[in-house]
């Protein structure tokens, strides 16, 4: 098997999350350099280029996709470019990391999916609680049969402030929020495939802005052909911090992954006890955004298969799709 010394990395995307991925590239994984940075805004590629100390920026993304002296690319770009973007790194024989969701339809996910496979390039997902070392133990522990046969699931995602919910797409609650729990909890119950999903959700932060389509509170039921049931849930606003956990309660015993708190340190004072908690993902989760890109790069050094691929996307896709008819429908929905 042929191994790359340094893989070169191309971002589409120079946003926040695209920042802090290039950045990572840039600076944390030293089997990687980025090397180009892309982006329509005008400014913004060459802005995070300098920055970065990328030698290259584009504001036509396919333009860096031709470029042959790019082996990957990490797609951070908005989430509905997500899907026509991995077909085009695909098929331009690049390695491809997308942020979540990697599509909003099936039928787009097979394209991504099947274009990956036929220029046969890594595409992996950024699913980055499998990363997560707590997570990563709890699956470990689990495909060891550690606590028996998984029978109730439970996965939480609160974020800690909404702020201007105008630009906020229909749906985001499912699409881009909750597939983050639809795929740990996939991950979690692994071999089981969901045969049943049934969701509620309202404007609850901010009601005044339901008729414009905007969901900001949601539970998630889901039942899988194995017997186990598994709840997700999701909220916008966490006043408290950026709030990701879950569990996984099983024939032999319990599994719990996630902790708000920035570090271990418990402060009592005269006032109580307290801790600080993380008020950002890039704060709470950025060892797992280290660890989700460092392995992205391994697999486009080795070949080997990433840890979070196209068919898991699809796989919490579904589970997504499905919510939005239960939501629509006021039903279950059979998978």
């Amino acid at each position: 098997m042929s191994v790359k010394n340094i893989v070169r990395v191309g971002l589409i995307g120079a946003g926040r999350m695209g920042s802090f991925h290039g950045e990572t590239v840039a600076q944390r994984i030293p089997g990687a350099t980025l090397v180009a940075v892309a982006d329509p805004v005008p400014g913004a590629a060459e802005k995070l280029a300098a920055k970065l100390g990328a030698q290259k920026s584009y504001t036509d993304p396919q333009a860096m996709l031709n470029d042959p002296e790019i082996d990957a690319v990490v797609i951070a770009s908005p989430a509905r470019t997500h899907a026509e973007l991995a077909v085009a790194a695909a098929k331009a024989g690049k390695g491809v990391f997308c942020e979540k969701p990697m599509a909003v339809t099936l039928e787009e996910a097979d394209k991504a999916i099947n274009a990956a496979k036929e220029a046969g390039v890594a595409l992996q997902v950024g699913f980055n609680r499998r990363f997560v070392s707590g997570f990563a133990s709890a699956y470990e522990e689990i495909k060891a049969g550690k606590i028996g046969v998984p029978q109730l699931l439970r996965s939480t995602t609160r974020d800690p402030g909404l702020g201007d919910p105008t630009p906020i797409p229909h749906w985001t609650i499912f699409l881009e929020t909750l597939i983050h729990d639809f795929d740990i909890l996939l991950h979690l119950n692994p071999g089981a495939k969901p045969t049943q999903v049934y969701a509620v959700a309202d404007a609850l932060v901010r009601p005044d802005f339901k008729d414009r389509g905007l969901l900001d509170t949601a539970v998630v039921n889901i039942r899988f052909d194995n017997g186990a049931i598994a709840t997700a849930e999701a909220n916008f606003q966490a006043v408290y911090g950026y709030d990701v956990r879950g569990e996984v309660f099983g024939s032999k015993g319990m599994l719990q992954a996630g902790n708000i708190n920035v570090n271990n340190c418990v402060r009592y004072t005269a006032d109580g006890i307290s801790i600080d908690t993380a008020r950002r993902d890039t704060d709470l989760l950025r060892d797992a955004y280290v660890a989700e890109l460092t392995d992205f790069v391994r697999c486009v050094a080795t070949g080997e298969t990433p840890k979070a691929t196209g068919e898991d996307a699809r796989n919490a896709l579904e589970i997504a799709l499905a919510c939005i008819a239960s939501v629509q429908q006021s039903q279950p929905i059979n998978l």
